[in-house]
């Protein structure tokens, strides 16, 4: 007589209170130490980015995915998903820093600077497997190869501010703000029209090509979430949230410890970047959002699962997450930020060099989609 063997059914997944712990403790210390300097709003920056951290992290929402699930299926969802963020977003920021002293927009010049590090960075994405945002929600979710991607990201932006002024001499166009043409209400409306008709093109692409063009729940929730607390990150900071400026100064500060000089380079002798390299990283408002990501992705990561228990991926899909990072971080820097900097602040600035920053991304996203098979990795 045969018997049946019955599977013990699989325990549910068991929070990791030791990380969640550390996530919580790490960011109230930061909280504390920034309020013993006086500085309240830094504080909100932490805190700010902690829920960034969380929403990014529940909403799954990542940039680089759903790039690529456009460009490989025509699936638009999750770009307009993305635009849902600048919109909620543009609504504080273009008029606030029209009408308001000491707030001020995302805005830079249109230039060969401006396209080579767009493209360069939309490469790297693909490669890297996330952007500026994406980078520090997986890794505070416990992803090894992001990890990876992130050491490299700061190595190369380090580079990228070497390169920097040498391609801003080349020339280009001054920043083109649509408030300046139309006012801080026309420039709105202007900002708020651009995104419809984006999200109309994308439709239409994705209609053409039999795909999706609706944005996930995750996409609609996540997007006004993250759009509502890129508001609190732009007041809280007097400019819209940016990511990679910070990974720069870290990179920069360890340099300097270990010996390079950069008193003769000329980025780190412009005022901003000077006293971001002279100060704490405490006071530079790109890193305190960075960190609060960071924890805040730890702590939603591990209050769901066990903390950081995947194996590492093999070598190739490594070796691309490093060559993928030191693009995204060189060409973050020559292209004034990645997608949260350049792409959501600039637009949700109202200013024009956000949409050129998009479209040579999306073309860089192109070429790095086709170059991940020599990696490893899938094209999807």
């Amino acid at each position: 007589m045969s018997t049946a063997t019955i599977s013990a059914p699989s325990a549910a997944p068991r929070a990791d209170y030791l990380f969640v712990s550390i996530a919580v403790l790490a960011t109230a210390i930061l909280i504390a130490l920034v309020l013993l300097d006086g500085q309240p709003a830094s504080a909100a920056l932490v805190l700010g980015g902690f829920g960034l951290g969380i929403a990014f992290l529940k909403a799954e929402f990542s940039y680089a995915a759903s790039w690529r699930r456009f460009l490989t299926r025509g699936e638009a969802g999750g770009l307009i998903g993305g635009l849902i963020v600048i919109a909620i977003a543009a609504l504080a920021v273009v008029p606030v820093a029209a009408l308001v002293k000491g707030y001020g927009g995302a805005i830079a010049p249109l230039g060969p600077s401006l396209i080579v590090g767009a493209f360069v960075f939309g490469v790297g994405m693909q490669l890297g497997n996330g952007c500026g945002s994406g980078t520090l929600y997986t890794v505070g979710g416990g992803s090894g190869r992001m990890l990876v991607t992130l050491a490299f990201f700061v190595i190369g932006s380090v580079f990228g501010s070497l390169s920097l002024p040498r391609f801003l001499a080349m020339g280009g166009i001054d920043p083109v703000l649509a408030s300046d043409y139309l006012g801080p209400w026309g420039g709105l409306a202007a900002t708020l029209a651009s995104l419809a008709v984006a999200a109309a093109i994308l439709a239409f692409i994705a209609k053409r090509r039999g795909a999706n063009f609706k944005p996930s729940r995750n996409y609609i929730v996540g997007g006004i979430v993250i759009g509502l607390l890129c508001i609190g990150v732009f007041f809280a900071g007097g400019h819209p949230w940016s990511v990679t400026f910070g990974y720069t100064v870290w990179g920069a500060k360890i340099f300097q410890a270990v010996g390079f000089d950069f008193s003769n380079a000329a980025f780190w002798q412009w005022p901003g970047p000077k006293h971001a390299l002279e100060q704490s990283v405490l006071s530079d408002t790109s890193s305190l959002t960075d960190f609060g990501m960071i924890f805040g992705a730890m702590a939603a990561a591990a209050a769901t699962k066990r903390f950081a228990n995947t194996p590492w991926p093999p070598l190739g899909s490594l070796l691309a997450a490093a060559v993928g990072g030191l693009l995204m971080g060189w060409g973050a820097r020559l292209g004034f930020g990645c997608n949260i900097g350049a792409f959501v602040g600039g637009v949700a600035s109202g200013s024009l060099h956000g949409w050129v920053w998009f479209a040579m991304a999306l073309l860089g996203s192109l070429v790095g989609i086709r170059l991940r098979p020599v990696f490893g990795l899938s094209r999807e």
